[in-house]
């Protein structure tokens, strides 16, 4: 089982959403943080009046910090699309009821989905992702 299907059956859809954007809102938390280091670190790099050394350290940090800021902004993009994408097929066709529905089983065939279930009226239609 998918970690979606199981996080939308183990907590509920709006639950799993909710979650879902709190992660996504991490990263970019992550990403500003990685962009003050990169900035410190050169900033410290440019008043650096002593050895070689001390430069190069401080230039080290400020690749590692980037690619520590590249990663977050990577993941926050993932998460936030598959969010929405997600979203954006959680209303019932037949009832127009968003996000009361049940996870019925996981789609095997073609690329990742679930059958979902209106708590409401009982349609049952397919979600991607």
């Amino acid at each position: 089982m998918s970690d979606i299907a199981h996080g939308i059956r183990l907590r509920g859809f709006r639950r799993w959403y909710e979650r879902e954007l709190v992660q996504s809102h991490l990263q970019l938390l992550l990403l500003i943080l990685a962009v003050l280091g990169v900035l410190g670190a050169l900033e410290a790099a440019s008043q650096s009046q002593r050895s070689g050394g001390a430069w190069l350290l401080m230039a080290l940090c400020a690749v590692a910090a980037g690619g520590a800021g590249v990663l977050a902004l990577r993941r926050y993009l993932f998460l936030l699309v598959r969010a929405e994408h997600i979203a954006n097929q959680a209303s019932c066709p037949h009832c127009r009821l968003y996000a009361r529905w049940a996870v019925e089983e996981e789609v095997a065939s073609g690329p990742g989905g679930l059958q979902a279930r209106c708590k409401a009226c009982g349609a049952r239609w397919r979600i991607h992702w």
